[in-house]
């Protein structure tokens, strides 16, 4: 999939749910939200604060907030999209173009937009304890290069590594994700750099 370098790009390139995806935009628009892209799907910002995203999937069409956990769901429609990874991100999802309510989806953005003018945010931890996985480690241990560029790089980065590598159950799937990172590491560039700014 090619990611979209502008808003008008990724949308003219939607086939799918190119009309859930545009009236998403038109409410967004009249919103005082910036629209931007970033990892390749329009990102409605705030001050530089990402409030909404938007994007289409296979099975559903999706809209996502940020602080999602401060949003109040009396029905109890927003998803966590990554149980355990994600504190406060929180989706809408639509299976069809006719299962949409746009005053709900409306209201959502609304209250959205309020908490990020209030202030009110959930902050990432700073401090999560580095956690290395034996694969790593015994990488690590082997190539005194390979230690030393991987102690040059951030603790931030360090973390995402370890995360990267640590989270499959199948050890094929860690040593696979510990083949990818090792000229990454040597290269002393982040995981996921290629999609900051």
């Amino acid at each position: 999939m090619n990611k979209a370098k502008t808003p008008d790009e990724f949308f003219n390139n939607q086939t799918q749910w190119s009309t859930s995806l545009l009236k998403f935009r038109e409410i967004l628009l009249k919103t005082d939200l910036e629209e931007t892209i970033k990892w390749g799907i329009p990102v409605y910002t705030l001050e530089g604060k990402h409030v909404v995203g938007i994007c289409g999937f296979r099975s559903y069409v999706g809209i996502w907030f940020y602080q999602g956990t401060l949003l109040s769901d009396p029905t109890g429609v927003l998803v966590n999209a990554s149980e355990g990874k994600t504190k406060a991100l929180r989706q809408l999802r639509f299976t069809s173009e006719e299962e949409i309510d746009y005053n709900l989806v409306r209201r959502y953005i609304s209250e959205a937009i309020t908490n990020q003018k209030s202030g009110r945010e959930i902050k990432p931890e700073k401090e999560k304890p580095l956690v290395i996985p034996d694969e790593l480690l015994v990488a690590l241990e082997k190539d005194a290069n390979l230690k030393l560029c991987f102690e040059s790089i951030t603790k931030f980065r360090q973390r995402e590594y370890a995360e990267y590598i640590g989270e499959p159950v199948r050890p094929e799937t860690r040593l696979n994700r510990l083949d990818k990172a090792i000229p990454m590491i040597l290269s002393r560039i982040g995981l996921n750099d290629k999609y900051r700014k």
